[in-house]
């Protein structure tokens, strides 16, 4: 059964960490004729598979993945770069006669196919000011830097992690020319290649954290520090952009001696449930958005019900 409709429609898919968006994406992708394309910010890299909680051999053999085992985890892998290459899988997905199924938690890559959004960097007003700007990030680090940016532009600041250099230094740069920086939630413009629907799934917050817990403890017991033992070993370190997600950059600590291993899965479970409070005030500021909670339904199978329902109104 595909979906019928005289327009390109995508299907997005999103969540926070733990929620249970992978087995819903594929059930939901095998019932309506779907590929899938991930908007997961760390499953894109290649050998980061238990940290990233990536879908099993088993699971990715059961629809079509795009954009998961991508990219290098050595580079830096942009959401314009992301941008590309998502909007590339969804072409050649219509192309095939298919509907595009996106899903991840990565809201910023989800809002980059869905929403018209330019990457392109802004022109260099002062290249000395930009030197100095990035001359404090290195001497002080990238706290400090942001703090700079906290007083000038808070709303910014706000929204953009200390650890992003390279945004921090643009909103900065953007602040001392007057202009501010594009809050991306209160400027949206639809993507006019195709219309998405656009689901979030959540759970009640007890059982959300609790799965969170329990994942986190069991990514240790599938050999998520030898993962990290061997992504060190082929040349990353703790100032990879890709050993800085959730498990990765805990892991690394522990390895190198600042506190044990229960701190350790302690730390990956506090983070986890941190990040996903983020990603649900992100979604929650998505326009158009179809809640889920799954945690009010008597079964999964139920839940899928009401969501193809949904789906096939048109």
């Amino acid at each position: 059964m595909t979906l019928e409709t005289d327009k390109k429609r995508i299907i997005a898919l999103v969540g926070p960490t733990a929620v249970g968006k992978t087995v819903y994406a594929i059930e939901i992708s095998k019932r309506l004729g779907c590929e899938i394309v991930s908007c997961d910010s760390m499953q894109i890299y290649k050998g980061m598979d238990i940290g990233s909680a990536k879908p099993t051999a088993e699971e990715l053999a059961q629809v079509p993945h795009h954009l998961v085992d991508f990219a290098d985890p050595r580079e830096d892998f942009s959401v314009a770069s992301y941008q590309k290459f998502a909007r590339e899988a969804i072409d050649d997905i219509f192309s095939r006669g298919l509907t595009p199924l996106v899903t991840g938690g990565t809201g910023l890559y989800l809002y980059s196919i869905i929403f018209d959004m330019d990457f392109s960097a802004p022109p260099v007003h002062d290249p000395r000011y930009r030197n100095k700007l990035y001359e404090i990030a290195e001497n002080e680090g990238p706290e400090a830097l942001h703090k700079l940016l906290v007083e000038k532009d808070p709303a910014a600041a706000s929204r953009i992690h200390p650890n992003n250099v390279k945004r921090v230094v643009r909103a900065l740069e953007a602040a001392e020319n007057g202009e501010g920086m594009e809050d991306f939630a209160t400027q949206l413009r639809p993507w006019k290649g195709y219309e998405a629907d656009t689901i979030c799934l959540t759970r009640d917050r007890s059982e959300l954290y609790e799965r969170i817990d329990r994942r986190a403890a069991k990514l240790f017991d599938m050999g998520l520090i030898d993962e990290v033992k061997k992504l060190m070993a082929s040349g990353l370190t703790a100032d990879d952009i890709s050993m800085k997600g959730i498990g990765y950059k805990e892991v690394i600590a522990y390895l190198n001696g600042e506190y044990d291993l229960d701190e350790a899965v302690r730390l990956v479970q506090r983070n986890s449930r941190r990040y996903a409070k983020r990603q649900l005030t992100w979604f929650r500021r998505t326009p158009g958005i179809k809640w889920y909670n799954i945690s009010e339904y008597q079964s999964d199978e139920d839940c899928l019900e009401d969501i193809i329902t949904w789906l096939q109104r048109k």
